[in-house]
């Protein structure tokens, strides 16, 4: 085998490993914050769901609660390599199915708000880096403001204006395009403005370096120096925060959803949580760590897509 092509499977060896510590380590944290909690673990679990004595007995059954510490986290660890993440007593369905009825309105909400964010922050960079200083002083004040203010309050403001004076977009609970405008800019406001000053000031570098004064002095336009060869660098630590951002996209689901009467996994949790269904509750962690572990390993391949020097490096 190729020297590349070892460089490449210890690679891909080392990702599938850490990913398998991520999950392991999720795992372990729902098991212990379960047993940590205050109280008889088959009352956390049944939450506040008013059950009979033989259901009660059959919860204790399924999860083991009457044998050692160990054999029950092996059981549970044991579920959940089988996809089994329990039951909702609340909801009284699996928490899979709970998840997979809401997953899918989250993820489209999230992936929405990634791609606005990235296509706003690119465009702003390029339009303000190495610009006048009233451009870069107006766009720096502006980013403070958007990355300063918290998401839920970004929500109230948009809904108000956009909704409630100006009627242009449905107030709750809206399907199609017309609903998920609204949220898509509250969650992604913040990323958009912090994405943007890391961009220009990665930008402003990349423009003083050799290769950038060699295609001016071939007298190629300043926005083809910008868009061919400036781009492409400062796009690699945007990068790099993608796995980081999409868990800071996840966290704002919850204010987001509520706010704008959407289904999705920010209402599930604040439900779990509220009910204390805490079945759910560890569901929506494994599976936020499942999702984590994806973006970080499709984060990986694009940094060989963006850099191709990449590919051969240690």
């Amino acid at each position: 085998m190729s020297g590349p092509r070892r460089r490449t499977g210890r690679l891909v060896l080392t990702r599938v490993g850490t990913s398998v510590l991520v999950l392991w380590g999720a795992v372990t944290v729902s098991f212990t914050a379960l047993h940590l909690t205050p109280g008889n673990v088959a009352d956390v679990l049944i939450g506040s769901s008013t059950v009979t004595p033989e259901v009660r007995a059959q919860i204790i059954a399924d999860y083991g609660l009457d044998r050692p510490l160990l054999t029950q986290y092996a059981t549970y660890l044991g579920r959940v390599l089988r996809g089994d993440l329990g039951q909702s007593y609340q909801l009284h369905e699996s928490v899979a199915a709970a998840i997979g009825a809401q997953l899918g309105a989250s993820v489209q909400l999230t992936l929405s708000a990634l791609v606005l964010a990235v296509v706003a922050s690119t465009t702003l960079a390029l339009l303000t880096a190495r610009r006048a200083r009233w451009i870069r002083g107006l766009s720096s004040g502006l980013e403070l403001v958007g990355v300063s203010i918290p998401t839920f309050w970004t929500a109230i403001l948009l809904l108000t204006v956009f909704s409630f004076q100006l009627g242009w977009f449905p107030a709750a609970g809206g399907e199609g395009f017309a609903g998920l405008v609204l949220p898509v800019i509250a969650v992604a406001l913040p990323v958009t403005t912090m994405l943007t000053q890391m961009m220009r000031e990665s930008l402003e570098l990349v423009l003083d370096e050799p290769f950038v004064l060699t295609a001016r002095a071939r007298g190629m336009p300043d926005l083809g120096v910008r868009l061919r060869h400036a781009l492409r660098h400062t796009l690699v630590p945007a990068v790099t925060l993608i796995g980081w951002i999409v868990g800071l996209l996840l966290g704002s689901m919850v204010p987001v959803e509520q706010i704008f009467s959407r289904q999705g996994i920010g209402q599930l949790t604040l439900g779990a949580v509220t009910g204390k269904d805490l079945p759910v509750v560890m569901g929506v962690v494994l599976v936020t760590a499942v999702l984590y572990v994806v973006v970080n390993i499709l984060v990986d391949l694009l940094y060989l897509v963006i850099d191709p020097r990449l590919r051969g490096a240690r």
